[in-house]
């Protein structure tokens, strides 16, 4: 059984009767159960559950749950793009291929320059990002760029195209520890309208590079949708159901899961989002996904404003990025791109830190796990 086969079990339920008709009770109910179901969690997800009462009363629970397994701790990290050279053509991504940006890759040299950098910041946590070009940088190239990394850093996450489980492996063995891959929108039917050009048009192959990751032995794989391709509270359901699956069937992987809001990009088209996702809809969506699965980790981006992120802190999230960099390089030397999407928190690592102690958190360079 693979999660394509989960999926389509709930691929045609009916959402819209749950949201319509749940109540704040049914809310307050789920809130207090001790294990939860899926259909539980589309409770928390349910309009009811904004009722400023019942949003409060998921809120508290959430932080309470946080503690409970992860202290009061925020580790922090932050993106390298070693590229953004890219054969896909989606809509709604300042990376696609027709569209008019200067594109550049990192040498070797640059990368341990960037390497460096890093080091200086304080940052022990890295995630490299790339386009989807096999061809501009192969999963050797990949490979090679994590064994210069590794040499200042205590973690190497990777966010590229879909590999195969042995690529995974090779990266694994090269010193790769983390993976994150966005679905994007776990809507199958609108996928390939969103995904028109490119290998990522692939919905089955992207939605199962997760489990692969899990099968390398990667300590943590993250994974999530991009909200507002489609209708937040449905992506949202099944990025936890997604999450759910890997964290059954892979208890010895750390799963977690991203919860990022579409911004403003360079497109080659004017791309109008499906819905719009408000403040209090990351918020339920937070609080709900904690109630959920409590041993999920939770990561904000800075996609998402400073005043924001920090009172998101306390909410369930576990993994905040900092002094975020979108355009290639960036770290050591000029930017050598433009960048994928527009950063709305430019706080410094420093400045990010001082944040997080001010809510009363400790903030983590080095995860002891690795």
């Amino acid at each position: 059984m693979s999660f394509y086969d989960l999926y389509r079990q709930y691929k045609e339920y009916d959402f819209g009767y749950v949201f319509e008709n749940a109540t704040r009770e049914d809310v307050l109910r789920v809130i207090k159960k001790e294990s939860k179901t899926p259909e539980d969690f589309l409770t928390l997800l349910s309009p009811a559950a904004q009722e400023p009462d019942v949003l409060e009363a998921m809120a508290q629970e959430a932080n309470r749950v946080t503690q409970k397994f992860f202290g009061k701790t925020i580790l922090l990290f932050t993106p390298l793009y070693l590229s953004n050279v890219c054969e896909n053509g989606c809509l709604y991504c300042g990376f696609n291929k027709n569209n008019t940006v200067r594109r550049g890759i990192l040498s070797l040299e640059e990368v341990e320059a960037e390497g460096k950098a890093i080091r200086e910041s304080g940052i022990r946590h890295i995630i490299i990002l790339t386009g989807e070009s096999r061809k501009a940088t192969p999963p050797e190239y990949i490979a090679e760029c994590v064994r210069i990394l590794r040499k200042y850093v205590d973690s190497v996450s990777i966010e590229v195209y879909s590999l195969t489980k042995d690529e995974y492996q090779m990266l694994f063995k090269a010193g790769t520890d983390g993976f994150t891959m966005f679905q994007e929108t776990y809507n199958e039917d609108i996928f390939p309208k969103l995904h028109p050009i490119g290998e990522k048009s692939n919905y089955r192959k992207r939605l199962d590079s997760p489990e692969l990751a899990c099968q390398a032995n990667y300590n943590t794989v993250n994974i999530g949708a991009l909200l507002g391709l489609d209708d937040w509270r449905k992506d949202t359901f099944f990025a936890g159901l997604h999450a759910m699956y890997l964290q059954k069937k892979y208890p010895g992987t750390d799963i977690a899961v991203s919860i990022p809001r579409i911004c403003e990009h360079e497109g080659v088209t004017e791309f109008e989002a499906a819905c719009s996702v408000k403040d209090i809809d990351l918020v339920q969506a937070m609080c709900a996904y904690r109630l959920f699965m409590p041993r999920l980790g939770i990561t904000i981006s800075t996609r998402e404003p400073a005043g924001l992120r920090d009172r998101l802190i306390g909410l369930g999230v576990t993994k905040m990025s900092a002094g975020s960099i979108t355009e290639v390089g960036g770290h050591a030397d000029e930017v050598k791109s433009d960048g994928q999407f527009e950063i709305t928190d430019t706080r410094s690592v420093k400045e990010m830190e001082e944040a997080i102690r001010a809510a009363g958190y400790q903030p983590v360079y080095k995860d002891w796990g690795f």
